[in-house]
């Protein structure tokens, strides 16, 4: 990267070709006859003693180095320490690299939460590849989809998953080498659809490998899908820069200290696990793996191995909560519990603290690496009610430390909203931790990043503490009788009622009003409320048109990583 210029992909023979573009400031400036000139641009140039390329990868070197007889994996009765970790992770590498995949080739993964995930988010990326890691409960034709246009060169399945990819793979035009993982901790059905073994591929590895670091920190590092509710899924491309950038932020604003403990409970498949992969490493920390989100397992976990961290949608929050007394167990000191997606009902949190967990909000998207935006605590609102307190933590809070600017924009104007927490504008984000770009869809990319920022979609206002609060999708606000509803808002609502453990409310076609809410209801087991019960509440803390007219009580639809899949529940809608 001498002379100002940077490198942008792997070149035209990459799947990644997208992004195989040239930058040179000084070439701009060249070229309009505006030089820039400094005492300091004279014989100070780079060079391999005062820069390098960041990459989440020498976290794992160091922390292998520092601290090699330190715990970094358990998954069921077995460990690993960082020594082990690092050794398996280069093993992975070289047998990769022994079997063809190179600079700028995909690796695909349909894995849970196990020590072969950790150790592909660093082995697949020191072979030079890139890491696609695919949501496990997507269906055959989703994952054939992901395979042809990611490109993959390589997949890396678990057993439990292998009916959907055996069909995925009789789908796709994608040959990929096909290597089983075959967990000791699944003990359910599955098959082996691939020709060789996980154990088998990695001790014909060389654990001494000498792996590949970057040649451009902005090459990517990792291939996200999006939930491609709207059409096909996007694949949203991180490079080494802004993993590394985030898994630093992670320490940073999740108040991790030395060798903390880490539950498994989001899906690393999401977001690479918010970069929490990469982040564990940089202050040698343990990952406790678990395949399944379930009460029993998690309040053992946190009990036996002393858990200090652990991440989740609401949903993981309302399973700890309203887990039979017999599974729940003493939590051994204060918990911080990271959460995003939806807001977090007010009752929810309060629900936590009691509980001893101490809940952070997070918010931003996959193209943003995971969070990119914090609740941080003002030590001042301890002491407010606790409802008040609430009512803080559901907000999504300010910039991560490594993001440079988040704010509400009226995307028509492109200009900031009023400060007010009143006025409604789109949340946008800028800086290194946005996505490069989706891979081969230009347009897609040019429209997300128009006007310098990145839409999110998010409707929400920014309070007078520069605080941002979502409202909703943009998708999601119901519009009746020309009144802006927040789903949010009736949701929150409906979540204060005693009886309710979930809820989503959508927009109903309606002739006169156009659209009105309509509510979906989980009950917590052993209540009881009727529709007519649930909306005398909201007319309590509602304004009468915000109130829904229709409440079913159903199990709501929801995705691998507890967000309520709205889509679904507008069709249901439209015939309740």
């Amino acid at each position: 990267m001498a002379n100002g210029e940077w490198r942008i992909g792997q070149g035209v023979s990459s799947p990644h070709s997208l992004f195989a573009i040239r930058y040179s400031p000084f070439a701009i400036f060249a070229r309009l006859g505006a030089m820039p000139t400094s005492p300091y641009d004279t014989d100070l140039d780079r060079n391999p003693a005062n820069f390098q390329p960041l990459t989440p990868l020498s976290f794992l070197d160091r922390a292998a180095t520092v601290f090699p007889d330190q715990t970094a994996i358990v998954h069921g009765a077995r460990s690993w320490t960082y020594r082990e970790f690092f050794a398996r992770a280069r093993r992975l590498a070289s047998a990769l690299a022994r079997h063809g995949i190179k600079r700028g080739d995909t690796v695909a993964a349909v894995l849970a939460n196990t020590p072969a995930m950790l150790e592909a988010h660093y082995g697949v990326p020191m072979a030079g590849a890139v890491l696609n890691t695919i949501n496990t409960r997507l269906d055959a034709a989703i994952i054939a989809f992901i395979l042809d246009h990611g490109e993959a060169k390589a997949l890396i399945t678990d057993r439990e998953y292998s009916q959907a990819v055996k069909e995925a793979l009789a789908r796709c035009k994608a040959k990929p080498l096909v290597i089983d993982y075959d967990d000791p901790e699944f003990s359910g059905a599955g098959e082996r659809v691939g020709t060789i073994e996980y154990e088998d591929f990695l001790r014909a590895g060389d654990p001494d490998f000498s792996w590949l670091m970057p040649d451009d920190e902005w090459d990517a590092i990792a291939l996200n899908y999006t939930s491609g509710t709207t059409g096909d899924p996007k694949g949203v491309v991180y490079h080494h820069r802004g993993a590394y950038l985030l898994a630093l932020a992670n320490v940073i604003t999740c108040g991790m200290g030395k060798h903390p403990v880490y539950l498994w409970t989001l899906p690393m498949f999401h977001c690479n696990g918010w970069c929490f992969p990469w982040t564990l490493s940089v202050v040698a920390g343990t990952h406790v793996c678990l395949r399944a989100v379930r009460a029993a397992a998690m309040y053992d976990a946190i009990a036996s191995r002393k858990v200090t961290h652990l991440c989740g949608a609401p949903i993981v929050m309302a399973t700890l909560l309203n887990a039979p007394a017999h599974e729940k167990k003493p939590l051994p000191h204060a918990v911080e519990f990271m959460t995003a997606a939806a807001p977090p009902p007010e009752a929810v949190l309060a629900g936590m603290k009691e509980a001893g967990f101490n809940v952070t909000h997070l918010y931003g998207l996959t193209e943003t690496y995971g969070p990119a935006a914090i609740n941080d605590w003002h030590r001042e609102w301890d002491r407010l009610p606790l409802s008040a307190q609430a009512a803080r933590k559901a907000r999504q809070g300010v910039a991560y430390p490594v993001l440079e600017a988040l704010d509400v924009i009226d995307p028509e104007t492109m200009r900031p909203v009023a400060r007010d927490g009143e006025t409604l504008g789109e949340v946008m984000f800028r800086g290194n931790v946005v996505m490069k770009g989706y891979l081969k869809n230009q347009a897609a990319t040019q429209k997300e990043f128009a006007g310098g920022w990145f839409h999110s979609g998010d409707l929400g206002v920014i309070h007078p503490d520069g605080y941002i609060q979502l409202k909703d999708r943009s998708k999601d606000i119901i519009i009746s009788g020309g009144e802006n509803i927040s789903s949010i808002e009736v949701e929150d609502a409906l979540y204060k009622h005693p009886a309710v453990a979930a809820v989503a409310v959508v927009a109903k076609p309606d002739e006169k009003w156009g659209e009105t809410p309509c509510a979906f209801v989980e009950l917590k087991p052993g209540t009881s409320a009727t529709s007519e019960d649930l909306i005398a509440w909201c007319r309590q803390n509602l304004a009468a048109y915000k109130c829904p007219r229709y409440v079913v009580f159903a199990e709501i639809p929801k995705t691998s990583t507890g967000k309520l899949q709205k889509f679904k529940l507008r069709e249901v809608a439209k015939g309740v």
